[in-house]
C-alpha cells in the first residue's frame, strides 16, 4: 500500500519539476514567451496548493480509495491531453486539471496511508513517503531532460501514463475495498482487525458542505493568484479592492462553517495544537528549505559562474541529505515520539544556516557545508509534522486536515519565493541580497523549530499512541 501511495503522489513532485525543462521547447515551438508560458507552473501550483482541503473532505465523506481511482484516471487523461495540445492556451488548461487531479490524489492518499499504517509504524511510513517525494523532484529536471533530448516536450506527459496505470494496480490491488469511515466496517489496521465505531455514521446523516467547499476554493485560488501575479499585472487600487473582497468571503466563509452541521474546514481543528503546530512548522520549514533551495542557484551562477551541472551537484548538498535522514526521523518518531525528531531537526536546520545569516555568500565552502547540515536537519523534521496533522484529528477527518496540511506547506513556498525576489536585489546596511536571504530562512527555520513544541512529546507517547490508533 505504501508503493500504491507513493506511485500516487510522486505524480505532484515530480511534474512540478519535470515541466522547467521543458518550457524553452514549449515556448519556441508555440512562439511565446517567458511569462505566458510561466502559467503552466503557476496554474499547476496554484490548483495544488488551493484545492486540497476540499478534495480531501470529499474523500472522507465519500471513500478515499474511489477519490484515489478518480484523481488517477484523470491525472492520466488529461497528461494525454496536454501532451496532444494544439496551443498554449490548450496545453495551460490541461496543465491547470493536472493540478486538480493532483489535489485529489495527495490527500486522500495519505489519509488511506493513516487508515492502514498501524500507529507504532506510522511516521516510519510517512519518512519513506517523504523520501519518495524528495527523489522525484530531484529526478524531475534530470528525467526532463533525458525525455526532451530523446523525443520532445511532449514526452513529459507521456511519460505520466506508465506510472499512473503502474499507481492504479497497486491501488486496485491494495487498498482497502471497504470504506473504513463507514461505521460498523471491520477493516485491517496493521496486524490488528477493528471494528469502525457507530458514533460515526453521524456524518453520514449531514449534508455535504457545497457552499463551504466553493467559497474555501475562492478565497485560497483568489489569494494565490494575488500573490503570485497581482504584483506585476495589476494596480494597487485593483490589488486593494481585490484584497478587500478576498476579506469578506473570509468572513463569509468563516460564519457558514461555525454553522454548517459538517464544514468543510471544522473550527475545531484549528484549536487542537498538535495539527496546528504541524502545519504551521511545515510551513515555515518549507519556506526556508524551498526558499534556500531556490537561492543558491542563482547566486552560483551569478556571482561564481558556477556551471549547470556543479549547481545541480551543489544542491545535492540540500536535497541528499533530506531524502536520506527521512526515513531515519520516521523511525525516530515511532521510538521516542513525534516532538523530538521534528524540534531537533529543526534545531539542526537552524545551526546549518545560521553562517549563511553572518557570512553572506563570502565562502563557498561555508555555504556548502551549510547546504549539508541544514538539509540533513530538515529530513529528520519532515516524517513527524506529517504523521501529526494525519493522526492528531479522527479518522473521518484526516483527508481534510492533510488537504490543509499540504496547503499551509505551499503557502510557505508561495511566501518564500515572493521574498526571494524582492530580497536579492536588496542590499542594506551593507547587507548582500543573499545575506537578506539567508536571515529570513534563519529565522523561518527557528520559528518552526518553537512551532513544532507543540507536538506530543515522549512522555506523551503511550497516550498519544492510544488515541491515534
Amino acid at each position: 500500500m505504501l508503493i500504491a501511495v507513493a506511485l500516487a503522489v510522486i505524480l505532484g513532485p515530480l511534474n512540478s519539476t519535470m515541466i522547467v525543462v521543458a518550457l524553452p521547447p514549449i515556448i519556441e515551438d508555440f512562439n511565446t514567451d517567458l511569462e505566458a508560458a510561466g502559467w503552466l507552473v503557476t496554474g499547476y501550483l496554484i490548483a495544488l496548493a488551493a484545492l486540497q482541503p476540499v478534495t480531501g473532505k470529499i474523500g472522507d465523506r465519500f471513500g478515499r480509495r474511489r477519490m484515489m481511482f478518480i484523481g488517477l484516471t484523470m491525472y492520466a487523461a488529461v497528461s494525454l491531453g496536454a501532451a496532444l495540445a494544439p496551443s498554449l492556451v490548450t496545453l495551460i488548461l490541461f496543465r491547470v486539471l493536472q493540478g486538480v487531479a493532483g489535489a485529489i490524489i495527495l490527500p486522500n492518499g495519505l489519509a488511506l496511508m493513516r487508515e492502514i499504517i498501524s500507529v507504532d509504524r506510522r511516521a516510519s511510513g510517512f519518512g519513506l513517503l517523504g523520501a519518495a517525494i524528495g527523489i522525484a523532484a530531484g529526478l524531475g529536471p534530470t528525467l526532463g531532460g533525458l525525455l526532451v533530448a530523446a523525443a520532445d516536450w511532449r514526452a513529459v506527459f507521456y511519460v505520466n501514463v506508465p506510472i499512473i496505470a503502474l499507481g492504479l494496480f497497486m491501488v486496485w490491488r491494495f487498498a482497502p475495498k471497504q470504506d473504513t469511515t463507514t461505521p460498523g466496517t471491520v477493516v485491517r489496521v496493521g496486524t490488528r482487525l477493528v471494528t469502525v465505531p457507530r458514533s460515526a455514521s453521524a456524518a453520514e446523516q449531514r449534508p455535504f458542505d457545497f457552499l463551504g467547499s466553493v467559497l474555501l476554493s475562492v478565497v485560497l485560488v483568489g489569494t494565490a493568484l494575488l500573490v503570485l501575479q497581482g504584483r506585476d499585472t495589476l494596480s494597487v487600487a485593483a490589488i486593494a479592492v481585490i484584497a478587500l473582497a478576498l476579506l469578506v468571503a473570509v468572513a463569509v466563509l468563516v460564519r457558514h462553517e461555525f454553522a454548517h452541521p459538517d464544514p468543510v474546514i471544522h473550527p475545531r481543528l484549528f484549536r487542537n495544537r498538535p495539527f496546528t503546530a504541524a502545519t504551521g512548522g511545515v510551513c515555515l520549514s518549507n519556506l526556508s528549505f524551498y526558499t534556500t533551495l531556490i537561492a543558491v542557484p542563482i547566486v552560483l551562477a551569478t556571482n561564481f559562474d558556477w556551471s549547470s551541472v556543479q549547481i545541480g551537484l551543489a544542491l545535492t548538498l540540500l536535497s541528499g541529505p533530506a531524502i536520506v535522514c527521512a526515513p531515519l526521523g520516521g523511525r525516530l518518531a515511532d521510538r521516542i515520539g513525534r516532538r523530538a525528531p521534528a524540534v531537533g531537526g529543526l534545531a539542526i536546520a537552524t545551526i546549518g544556516l545560521l553562517p549563511l545569516a553572518i557570512l553572506g555568500d563570502e565562502n563557498t565552502g561555508v555555504l556548502l557545508a551549510s547546504l549539508l547540515v541544514a538539509g540533513a536537519g530538515f529530513g529528520l523534521a519532515l516524517a513527524s509534522h506529517q504523521t501529526v496533522a494525519v493522526e492528531s484529528v479522527p479518522a473521518e477527518d484526516a483527508g481534510v486536515a492533510s488537504g490543509l496540511f499540504s496547503t499551509g506547506r505551499y503557502i510557505g513556498s508561495i511566501v518564500g519565493s515572493m521574498a526571494l525576489a524582492v530580497l536579492l536585489v536588496t542590499t542594506t546596511a551593507g547587507t548582500t541580497g543573499f545575506q537578506s536571504v539567508a536571515v529570513m530562512t534563519t529565522v523561518a527555520a527557528l520559528l518552526a523549530t518553537l512551532v513544532s513544541m507543540g507536538l506530543p512529546g515522549r512522555k506523551d507517547a503511550a497516550a498519544w499512541k492510544a488515541r491515534a490508533a
